[in-house]
């Protein structure tokens, strides 16, 4: 029985199955139809394009059996769960190779903290009051926290944030204080902003407008205004990104001030910077728009397992305190106050935090930017040389690309894709090493996609501009 159990995952039948040598990218097992009728579904996706849904983990995922009545002997179960474990690891390992698409940072070393696993480190309620709960961080929460304010010019008694579970989360308080100075107030959002602000939207019941964009991906100021002299009698609440999700494109934050100011918008309007993943780059790039509260805006988000590369999901929340006081309560359970927006939050994430801002500091930060910006600059480059369509905004370290015919090599790369395009995020971790081997592997399945006149690259002019199409019709102007 042991050595089944070591070298088997047992299913929902009690049988025991082998495990997977890996979680092989190659397999790709068909998505199951979706309850929701397709019309449905087709409407939520303005491109119209299929969406290729992962893997479904109920085929793969590692059943819990529960002990016998009479099992003293723990030896076997505890084997078998090491092993399950090792495996997860191994492909923990592969699959870190091969991780290009999304805005996380994996060069970490945090063995000092292991010391503090043992412990239920929970920051429930407000991080500047302390509740009955006694195992907190917050001393560490409250230092990154004035960490942050200082980088975007917030005096310690004029703000109020707290380290949140996500990037997401910060959005959602963001948008939700805004609501809150301005409950009449309409979102307005360019088309490429994070789907967690219409997230906020949906769920705060919110009146949202879609702002256009321009072939970078930042806000037209153009069509905000005209948006917002059609609502001129309610306040704007204003998501400004710092940095798109599939473009990399930084909003231009004093045109957007600009235009709420001369459309009569003076005193109403509330202003979010959503920088997920460059609020933290920003500040060390070069003739980069400044993102400080000694401009008219509101608060501010970035995560923490971005570009800081914290290893669990978290961020970072700044806003006024002057807006916090419409949303905070008292909380006479945890002899606290609450403006939060989850209940129970992770205490270790904020020591996480304190940890590497204090290895790194500015000036460590700034070099890891330099880093990633040459890096992206070569992809790009390299890529363009090659023939293959590509993008990088001035501000940016997101390289945008054709997107790859086979969804293989997508899943392979990790790519994150919207339509025609794909995109790779520079990251500290990414080496030019493991830039080289993508592209090698890129050119070579594009032989075979493309090879002896099979077909030809898509044009992508529409989404990344004519100048860095590299399709047929592009490559002759």
């Amino acid at each position: 029985m042991a050595a089944s159990l070591a070298n088997g995952a047992m299913n929902r039948s009690g049988k025991v199955e082998p495990l997977p040598e890996e979680f092989d990218p190659k397999e790709i097992v068909s998505p199951m139809a979706l309850e929701s009728d397709a019309e449905t579904v087709e409407e939520c996706v303005e491109t119209r394009r299929e969406i290729v849904l992962g893997r479904n983990v109920h085929t793969m995922c590692y059943t819990i059996k529960e002990p016998e009545v009479d099992d003293d002997v723990t030896g076997e179960r505890e084997g078998y769960m090491a092993s399950v474990l090792a495996r997860y690891r191994k492909s923990l390992i592969e699959r870190t190779k091969h991780h290009l698409g999304y805005p996380y940072n994996l060069d970490f070393e945090y063995g000092a903290l292991s010391q503090l696993q043992h412990f239920s480190i929970n920051n429930l309620g407000d991080p500047f009051i302390e509740s009955n709960y006694g195992v907190h961080s917050r001393q560490f929460e409250v230092g990154v926290l004035d960490w942050f304010a200082r980088l975007w010019e917030l005096e310690k008694n004029e703000y109020w944030g707290y380290i949140t579970n996500c990037g997401t989360e910060g959005n959602l308080h963001g948008i939700l204080v805004g609501r809150e100075v301005f409950p009449e107030g309409i979102l307005y959002a360019s088309r490429e902003s994070h789907y967690s602000i219409y997230k906020a939207a949906r769920m705060y019941r919110m009146e949202c407008v879609k702002v256009g964009t321009l072939i970078s991906g930042e806000i037209d100021c153009a069509d905000f205004e005209r948006k917002l002299l059609l609502n001129k009698e309610k306040p704007a609440i204003v998501n400004v990104n710092i940095g798109t999700t599939v473009k990399g494109a930084v909003d231009d934050l004093d045109m957007v001030i600009e235009t709420l100011e001369k459309t009569g918008f003076r005193g109403r309007f509330y202003i979010h910077c959503d920088g997920a993943l460059f609020g933290l780059m920003m500040p060390f790039v070069k003739r980069a728009p400044k993102v400080t509260f000694k401009k008219p805006i509101d608060s501010v988000s970035v995560s923490g397992h971005k570009f800081v590369g914290c290893p669990m999901p978290c961020g970072v929340q700044i806003t006024r305190l002057k807006n916090i006081n419409a949303l905070s309560s008292n909380v006479e359970y945890l002899a606290s106050r609450d403006a939060t927006i989850m209940g129970s939050r992770n205490g270790h994430a904020p020591i996480f935090l304190w940890y590497t801002l204090n290895r790194k500091g500015y000036r460590g930060f700034q070099k890891e930017v330099q880093k990633c910006l040459r890096n992206a600059h070569y992809l790009k480059d390299r890529l363009i040389e090659a023939g293959i369509s590509a993008m990088l905004n001035e501000l940016s370290s997101t390289v945008v690309l054709e997107r790859p015919k086979d969804e293989e090599f997508v899943r392979r790369w990790q790519l994150a894709c919207e339509g025609n395009i794909a995109h790779v995020v520079v990251m500290p971790n990414v080496t030019i090493d493991k830039l080289d081997d993508f592209l090698n592997e890129l050119v070579q399945w594009r032989t075979r996609w493309y090879g002896d006149g099979v077909g030809e690259p898509p044009c992508i002019a529409a989404d990344i501009g004519a100048d860095n199409c590299c399709c047929a019709e592009h490559k002759k102007g």
